[in-house]
């Protein structure tokens, strides 16, 4: 399917390639990329297997159009290389930034380097603010347990984190989040509250409306408490 349509928009993209990216040999690629076994359930790529057309920020420069396909697993960028038609890394310390269709914004963080999935620094931005709100997409391999075609699967996880200036904190629990943000916990059950929100239901919305709570709060912030 993803070869059908790369077909269909190759001459258009040869075009942009040459215009926006002159030197995308030299100082963007790292090599060609290998494909995943086929005799694994799933894929290892972010929501689907097939290129989209993202936006690429390097060196404060974006590259609208590009084709792009985020590998969870390898926490790699890989884009497809319109000439010798194949799959192509991105080299990770190139890239800033990278967004997939108008909702998906991945940037490149360091200073998170203990924690297993960092690998290449590639977060989900979901709050852009003081305190950023990120994830971490990751996907591991695992025996499927059944005689067949498939005796392995990928299963994808996800981990949320509080950021600011160059601080993580991982959020798994709700004590952790509140008093991450150095809120009092009898101040945000009742704004909580009031806003019908519960950590147990709705994680991602609970994690980013504490954050808004706390950038909203007149005294200032010093910091995340670990």
């Amino acid at each position: 399917m993803w070869a059908a349509k790369i077909s269909a928009q190759t001459q258009s993209f040869i075009s942009l390639y040459k215009e926006q990216l002159p030197y995308f040999q030299e100082l963007i690629t790292g090599g060609q990329y290998g494909e995943s076994p086929l005799n694994y359930e799933g894929h290892p790529y972010f929501e689907r297997r097939n290129f989209e057309e993202g936006v690429l920020s390097i060196n404060q420069i974006n590259y609208k159009d590009v084709q792009l396909l985020y590998d969870e697993m390898a926490d790699e960028l890989v884009t497809f290389h319109p000439i010798y038609k194949q799959k192509i890394l991105i080299k990770a310390e190139k890239i800033q930034e990278f967004q997939l269709d108008q909702n998906h914004i991945f940037r490149r963080f360091e200073g998170n380097e203990k924690y297993t999935y960092h690998r290449n620094g590639f977060y989900q931005v979901l709050k852009d603010g003081r305190v950023k709100v990120l994830i971490k997409h990751y996907k591991t391999v695992e025996p499927t347990r059944e005689v067949g075609k498939y005796p392995y699967k990928y299963v994808e996880d996800q981990e949320y984190f509080y950021w600011y200036k160059d601080d993580f904190v991982p959020i798994r629990k709700k004590k952790q989040a509140i008093q991450s943000l150095g809120l009092q916990k009898k101040e945000v059950k009742k704004y909580m509250k009031a806003k019908d929100l519960f950590f147990a239901l709705e994680k991602e919305r609970y994690i980013l409306e504490l954050a808004n709570f706390r950038e909203n709060k007149s005294e200032g912030f010093n910091g995340l408490l670990k």
